[in-house]
Order: C-alpha cells, then structure tokens, then sequence
C-alpha cells in the first residue's frame, strides 16, 4: 500500500468542507462529552459510561477511516506496472490518457484536481480533498456510515438537551429562525446559545450529507460499479459478495470494526474479473 506525498486537500473548496469535519468534529465532541452527556446521564453510571465509550468508537472510526481516505495513493504506478505487450487481447482494454500522455488501465481515469491516473477512480471526494478509488474505496465508505450512526447518535442527544431539558431556552420562534438562517446567529442571542445552535446545525448538515452519499453509493457499490459505470452496461458485476469483497477486502466480516484492520483486496486494481467469469490478465 502506497502512501500519498501531500494528502492534504489543494482547492479552496475542498479545504472548507474538510474543515467541517477535521476541525470542526472533535469540537463538536469534546462539547457533547463536557455539556450534553453529564446532564443526561449521570456521570460514572453505565449509560454514561457505555454512551462515552460509543462515542470514543464512532469519532474514531469517522477520523480513523477519513484520514486513512487521505493518506493512502491510489493512483496508477506507471512505474512499477507494465502496460500488455502490443497484441496482447488484454491491451484492448487499456486507453490512453491524454493528460498522462500513457496507457491507463481499465477503469482507471484521470482526476484534474489530484493530477493522476486514479485506480478504479469512483469520485473526486470533497471532505478527504482527494479521488476515491481502488485502494480507499474501503475506507471512504466506512467514513460515511460512521459519520451517519454519529450523526443519529448526537443529534438524537442534542435534541434532548435542547427541545426537553432547556426547552425554557431553545423552543421558541427565534431557535427556528437561527436554524433555518445561521446567519442571524452573529447578530442575535448570547454566545452560548448559538453555539449549541451552531452545533446543531452541523449535527444536521452532517446527517442530510451522510445518508445522501449513502443512498447514492450503497447501490453503487452492491452492483459492483463505480460512479461513472452507473446506469451504464458494464461487465463488472459479479454477485453480492464478490462485489463486496472487491471494496471490503477478503476480511470483510471484522474491516468494519477499525481501520487498522488489515483486509486485502482481492485485485490489484489493473485486471478485473468481469460477470462472465473471464478475467483480464496483464503480461
């Protein structure tokens, strides 16, 4: 597994939305820890004690699997990997990339933003600042359906120390108003006030963003595409569990539990077995 030079987001729009979740987050989280949880739950009890162990699992998977996002190349190896030979039936499936001025592999193209070749290239991420693809395809997937069980898991705690233990404070016209247009947040009410408010409205934007990219990408991933094959006649389909396998790793079963779970892929990102069971070999 090869490690990116500079993984850190390049364009301005990918170093906002990057912020959201780098920094903002753990704020976020150390305020839920301190503020929310003691007045719900009383501090050294089990729910207090299973609810912040649970949080520790969850901020550390979402951070664990974003920055591995970030961190591991996945881009094509022209150096170490050799195009077919001429003649070679598996050369048919090569293109050449224009910008590269090279043969790329199958399903690999090229990202404008990251400058390279991207093995089994999904997407350009926003959040991560980098193209999703062979190699963190796994971990991209896994940052999301964290960040949604966090996100249901905060919001629901949020709402009750809001709307029921502080109802007195936040349930007034004022409240909605802040929450529709955070805007007003810099002109109207205390600081405390709106920054749970401001928390909030993160909580929420983090769900609508979460189970949009889920809705999206789970049955992208089920049919063994990616994003550019969707809706499209493709030969990659290869059941259920292959499909799986071929973003989980072959120990799929435990992956989900950390990110510093080892679980390899069973291609390399340059030959890929299609639906009829041939696969494409490289020379």
């Amino acid at each position: 597994m090869r490690v990116r030079r500079n993984p850190l987001p390049r364009r301005l729009v990918d170093i906002l939305c990057y912020l959201v979740i780098g920094v903002f987050l753990p704020i976020v989280f150390i305020f839920e820890i301190i503020v929310v949880l003691p007045a719900i739950h009383e501090p050294g009890g089990f729910l207090h004690t299973f609810t912040f162990l649970m949080a520790m699992f969850l901020l550390f998977n979402i951070k664990g699997n974003m920055l591995a996002c970030m961190m591991i190349d996945t881009s094509v190896d022209h150096e170490r990997v050799k195009t077919p030979a001429e003649g070679d039936a598996a050369r048919l499936e090569w293109r050449h990339c224009t910008t590269c001025d090279r043969l790329a592999p199958p399903r690999s193209w090229h990202c404008k933003v990251c400058g390279v070749c991207i093995l089994k290239r999904d997407h350009h991420c926003l959040f991560t600042g980098c193209c999703i693809g062979h190699e963190n395809h796994r971990y991209f997937m896994l940052f999301i359906v964290y960040l949604f069980i966090g996100s249901v898991y905060a919001l629901s705690y949020n709402s009750v120390f809001m709307w029921i233990l502080n109802a007195d404070v936040y349930c007034n016209w004022l409240t909605a108003l802040k929450v529709a247009c955070p805007m007003f947040m810099l002109v109207i009410g205390s600081f405390w006030t709106n920054l749970q408010l401001l928390f909030y409205s993160l909580n929420i934007l983090a769900l609508l963003y979460s189970i949009v990219i889920l809705v999206y990408h789970v049955p992208i991933v089920l049919r063994g595409e990616v994003c550019a094959e969707s809706g499209k006649q493709h030969k990659y389909n290869n059941g259920l569990y292959s499909n799986l396998r071929s973003v989980f790793g072959q120990r799929m079963h435990i992956a989900w539990l950390s990110p510093l779970i080892r679980s390899e892929l069973p291609g390399d990102g340059y030959t890929w077995s299609t639906s009829s069971g041939e696969s494409k070999k490289r020379k």
